[in-house]
């Protein structure tokens, strides 16, 4: 029987991450997407643009984020299997959720989806699954206790080359490991106003079934009763 590869330790780390991420200035005052502080003057200014372009005019057909991809055969990230970009991909989360679930043909396994808007300012998702995933909780970690999560900085994922040299000949296979620095947080209150204004999910991976350990704004249309969830917690999946 399949079991989930999360120690006791990330168990918890999992179903402790319900703090809300107060999009705030050193005083304490909410920021609306279209605002920011000077760090001169401290004077509030508006700030509607992202990268030269509105956030609210991000490219977004509901259900269907342009797909960013992890090839764990060759250590390459590609858009949707044919445009190679190389051995890293830079983005800042929007939404994501953690989860296990049998999907794409590929059996039961754990996942991590996580949503972002990318250069060409398209809504975009990206997989990882197996080892990865425990990297990735190797990144929450940290950040749960600066009081973040990973909606509040950059990630760069990186191909790491494995080999296993139990089979003849011996196998090669990638897992991305991950590093971060801190979003712009003028930036980072816009996305995640955007972020609450969609519904963020991807269809072709969707299920009724999928044991969600975790998740940030995601949209679940099979519980569409419930508001989406806005801070990073468990959301209810049916398990039959």
């Amino acid at each position: 029987m399949w079991a989930p590869c999360l120690n006791s330790k990330q168990q918890i780390l999992m179903n402790t991450q319900n703090k809300n991420i107060a999009e705030t200035n050193q005083n304490g005052l909410v920021l609306k997407a279209d605002q920011k502080f000077g760090e001169s003057d401290g004077q509030l200014t508006n700030s509607t643009h992202f990268d030269g372009v509105t956030a609210r005019s991000c490219k977004y057909l509901e259900g269907h984020p342009r797909q960013y991809r992890f090839d764990a055969k060759e250590g390459v990230f590609n858009i949707n299997g044919v445009e190679k970009l190389g051995r890293t991909l830079t983005f800042q989360p929007i939404a994501w959720r953690i989860f296990t679930d049998n999907i794409l043909n590929m059996g039961t396994k754990n996942w991590a989806e996580l949503f972002f808007i990318d250069e060409k300012n398209c809504l975009s998702a990206v997989l990882f699954h197996g080892y990865s995933v425990d990297n990735i909780f190797r990144l929450i970690e940290p950040l749960y206790y600066d009081d973040m999560t990973l909606a509040d900085v950059v990630i760069t994922a990186t191909a790491d080359k494995k080999e296993n040299n139990k089979i003849q000949p011996k196998g090669v296979y990638y897992i991305a490991q991950f590093a971060y620095k801190l979003g712009d947080p003028a930036r980072t209150a816009e996305l995640k106003h955007y972020a609450q204004q969609v519904k963020v999910f991807r269809q072709e991976t969707l299920t009724d079934i999928a044991n969600i350990k975790t998740a940030y704004n995601y949209y679940n249309p099979f519980y569409s009763e419930q508001p989406t969830a806005t801070s990073e917690q468990p959301l209810l999946a049916r398990v039959d």
